[in-house]
C-alpha cells in the first residue's frame, strides 16, 4: 500500500508539472523575453536544479526521503502561483531559478524511496517502468490540458492551477507517504559509495553519459516545440498535442515490461541509437514532425527505466540518494546545455542536428567503454 501512494504522488507530480510544458515559452515571450533569454531561463532553472541535486543526494541518505518530497512540493506550489503574477522577464527568470532549486530535492528522494521496494534487479526495473508508465500517461494528458487551459483561462491563471495542484499534492504526501521501506534489495558484492565514488565508477559513467545525451535531446524538443507557438503563430493546443505524441510513444515502450529482462546497458545503446536516427530524419524532414516526435518518445521510454536499473545494479540502497542525486544532476546538465545552446544557435543551424551529433558522440564513447570492459552488467 505504501508503494501505491508513492506511485500516485509521482503521477500527480508528473501530471501537474507537465501542464506547463506548452505554455511557458509563449508566456515568457508575452512578458517580454527574447528567444535567447527564454533559453537562458530554461538553462538557469536547470543549473539551479543541478546544484540542488548534488546537495540533495547526501541529505536524502542522511535525513530520510519523506521530508524532501513534501517540502519541495509545497515551496514549488507557492513559486508557481507567483509565476502567475509576474510582471517582467527578470522576475520570471528569478522564479524559474528558485523553482529549479526547490524541485532538485524532490526526484532523488522519490526515486530513492521507490527503489527500496524491490527484491531484485528485474523487479526494480518493473517498478521503474510502472512509475514511467504513470508518468507517461500524465505527460500525454497534461500538455493537452495545459494547452487548452492556456487558451481558455490564460497563462497566468494556468499557473495558479499548477501551483494549487502541487500544494494539494504536498498535503497528500504529509498524510500518506511513510519513510519505512518494506523490502530491501538483495546485495552481493555491492558497497556503499561516496559521492566521489558515484562520479568515478565505470559502470555508472556509462549511465551518466547516456543520461546527458538523452536530456540534451529532450531539452531541444522542450525548447523547439513550444517555440512553434511563437514562430508560426500556432495555438498552444497544437504544441500540447505534439508533446502528447511523445508521451504516447513513451507509454507504448514502457508497457512492454518483458524488456526489463534484458541487459540495461544494451537497452541504453538501442534507445540512444534510435533517438539519433529519429533526429537525423527530423532535421532532414524525412517524416512528419508528429511521427518523429512519437518515435523519439518510444526510444525515450526504452531508456529511462534502463538507466535507473543500471544505477541500482551497482549502488547499495544506502547510497541510492547520492546516486539518484548525481543522475538527476546529469539530467539537469544535459538540459542546461541544450536549452542554452538552442536559444543561441537556432537562427543559423538546426538544433536537431547538434543534438544528433551529441547523441552519436556519446554512443561512440559507450561502445568504446563496452569494448574496454566486455562483461556487461546483468539485470537478472
Amino acid at each position: 500500500m505504501d508503494k501505491l501512494h508513492i506511485f500516485l504522488v509521482m503521477f500527480f507530480i508528473s501530471l501537474i508539472m507537465s501542464v506547463q510544458s506548452p505554455i511557458f515559452t509563449p508566456y515568457a515571450a508575452m512578458v517580454g523575453a527574447s528567444g535567447v533569454l527564454i533559453g537562458i531561463m530554461l538553462s538557469v532553472s536547470q543549473l539551479a536544479n543541478l546544484t540542488g541535486n548534488l546537495i540533495a543526494g547526501p541529505l536524502v541518505d542522511r535525513f530520510g526521503k519523506r521530508i524532501f518530497i513534501t517540502l519541495p512540493l509545497l515551496v514549488s506550489g507557492i513559486l508557481f502561483i507567483a509565476h502567475g503574477v509576474v510582471g517582467d522577464s527578470v522576475s520570471l527568470l528569478a522564479l524559474r531559478a528558485m523553482n529549479g532549486f526547490s524541485l532538485a530535492f524532490l526526484i532523488p528522494a522519490a526515486m530513492a524511496l521507490l527503489s527500496g521496494y524491490a527484491k531484485n534487479s528485474v523487479q526494480q526495473g518493473k517498478n521503474m517502468a510502472i512509475n514511467g508508465i504513470l508518468g507517461t500517461i500524465a505527460s500525454i494528458v497534461a500538455p493537452v490540458i495545459g494547452g487548452q487551459l492556456g487558451v481558455s483561462i490564460g497563462y497566468a491563471n494556468t499557473y495558479f492551477v499548477i501551483g494549487s495542484g502541487l500544494i494539494l499534492t504536498s498535503i497528500y504526501t504529509m498524510k500518506f507517504i511513510n519513510e519505512r521501506q518494506i523490502v530491501m534489495m538483495k546485495r552481493n558484492s555491492k558497497t556503499v559509495l561516496s559521492l566521489w565514488d558515484v562520479l568515478t565508477t565505470p559502470g555508472l559513467q556509462v549511465v551518466f553519459l547516456t543520461g546527458f545525451a538523452v536530456m540534451y535531446i529532450h531539452g531541444v524538443l522542450i525548447y523547439e516545440i513550444p517555440y512553434l507557438t511563437v514562430e508560426k503563430g500556432l495555438s498552444t493546443a497544437v504544441t500540447g498535442q505534439l508533446f502528447s505524441y511523445f508521451g504516447i510513444g513513451t507509454f507504448i515502450s514502457l508497457s512492454l515490461l518483458f524488456i526489463n529482462r534484458f541487459d540495461p546497458v544494451k537497452r541504453l545503446i538501442l534507445g540512444l541509437f534510435g533517438m539519433c536516427i529519429s533526429l537525423f530524419a527530423l532535421f532532414n524532414s524525412l517524416l512528419s514532425l508528429s511521427i518523429l516526435v512519437f518515435l523519439i518518445g518510444v526510444f525515450f521510454g526504452i531508456m529511462m527505466p534502463a538507466m535507473a536499473t543500471a544505477l541500482t545494479d551497482v549502488v547499495s540502497s544506502e547510497g541510492h540518494g547520492r546516486a539518484f542525486g548525481v543522475m538527476s544532476a546529469v539530467y539537469s546538465l544535459g538540459m542546461i546545455f541544450s536549452t542554452f545552446f538552442t536559444g543561441i544557435i537556432r537562427s543559423f543551424i538546426s538544433p536537431y542536428f547538434i543534438a544528433f551529433l551529441i547523441g552519436m558522440v556519446v554512443l561512440t564513447l559507450i561502445g568504446y567503454s563496452k569494448l574496454q570492459s566486455p562483461s556487461p552488467t546483468k539485470s537478472y
